[in-house]
């Protein structure tokens, strides 16, 4: 049985003060429910034209990624789609298919105009889960999924802490084809208007893929992910591809205590509210346990003692992971990074079975063959 770290005296001065805070508890909840359903109910809901199909947009980078940014004024700008966009509220990029299990997540409506857009304090995977079971938006399925774009490549292994690589293949799970976008950012060289370009040459596969999603003939088993080259203007067009050895070394770097200012905010950075909230019970809980003691008479009785603690004698290490690059010879020129790196649009199929089947990588490639050799429009 796992003990309990907290003194006795503490745990009933903790249990005293929330007692007595619990009888404004419910008046306060009751009343922030009320502004809650007033809010909610006096708020237009999102008007969908049910004559376009549904686009869902999400990212492992943020909800204001400069990525998901322009991709979404691009598709509303269209004029072609309902753009509905459920993405991250921070940076969730390397959480690859993690999920959120057993901690409650917050939902805030996002300012994106011509989209219903939500930003969620979970992962990509949690994004796309939540959107696609009902519980978010009053559609109940996309017509395509699209996860990006991302900010630096997703090839070879570096798809497995990939979280924009992750949302597009939740959809897949889901049984909703999707896409996922990355771009190949590179310090000193990229600039933002590369995010622009970046979308400019995504959109017509984008269009190819809704087009014969419509029309039944898009493929079923897999989904795509979609490396874009540093220079997009300057693409040497699309590539057929597949997923290469390349990965990045983890490198754990040891960090000096002294140079680790705050070990909570680091350890912890979702939970400083809570942490501000048990500071304040601690308060009110010592408070109320010396209050008790005072008006105790009886000569007696034992008081409990809530001030002693033992110290931490445990020692602490601190690390911090890097990624190096690691050369990868290239031997095969249909390789994801291999492609990328000479200037192609590589487009990988991807199953969520451990091996491609061959039949899935023929149809993918006679799909992305027939967009290629028509430019992506009809």
């Amino acid at each position: 049985m796992k003990k309990n770290m907290l003194p006795p005296g503490l745990v009933n001065n903790l249990q005293e003060v929330l007692s007595k805070k619990g009888g404004n508890k419910n008046n306060d909840e009751k009343q922030k429910d009320d502004s809650t359903e007033t809010s909610t109910s006096s708020a237009a809901p999102f008007e969908y034209d049910s004559s376009k199909p549904i686009v869902l947009v999400t990212n492992g980078e943020g909800v204001d990624s400069l990525g998901l940014v322009y991709l979404v004024q691009a598709l509303v700008g269209s004029g072609l789609y309902n753009v509905t966009v459920c993405a991250p509220h921070l940076d969730k990029s390397l959480s690859g298919h993690s999920v959120t299990f057993g901690e409650t997540i917050t939902v805030a409506s996002a300012e994106i105009d011509g989209a219903e857009a939500y930003e969620v304090s979970g992962t990509p995977v949690d994004c796309v889960s939540l959107a696609l079971s009902g519980a978010l938006f009053s559609w109940s399925k996309p017509l395509l999924v699209i996860s990006g774009i991302n900010r630096g490549s997703s090839c070879g292994h570096r798809m497995y802490n990939s979280g924009v690589v992750a949302g597009a293949r939740e959809a897949l799970i889901s049984g909703v084809p999707s896409l996922s976008l990355s771009l190949n950012w590179k310090k000193q060289e990229s600039q933002e208007n590369d995010f622009k370009d970046a979308v400019a040459v995504s959109l017509p596969l984008i269009k190819a893929a809704i087009r014969d999603i419509e029309k039944g003939v898009f493929p079923k088993s897999c989904f795509l992910n979609i490396e874009i080259p540093t220079s997009p203007s300057a693409n040497k067009g699309f590539k057929l591809t597949k997923q290469s050895m390349c990965r990045s070394t983890l490198c754990w770097q040891a960090v000096s205590a002294n140079r680790h200012p705050s070990k909570a905010a680091h350890f912890m950075p979702n939970q400083q509210s809570i942490g501000i909230q048990l500071a304040q019970l601690g308060r009110d809980a010592s408070a109320a346990g010396a209050a008790r003691r005072g008006t105790t008479q009886s000569k007696n009785e034992e008081v409990e003692s809530v001030g002693a603690a033992k110290s931490d004698t445990r020692v602490k290490k601190y690390f911090r992971l890097e990624f190096v690059d690691k050369e990868t010879e290239a031997t095969d020129e249909d390789l994801d990074f291999k492609a990328l790196n000479d200037g192609f649009i590589a487009v990988t199929p991807l199953s969520v079975s451990p091996q491609l089947e061959s039949d899935i990588q023929t149809a993918a490639s006679s799909w992305i063959s027939g967009v290629v050799s028509d430019g992506g429009e009809q």
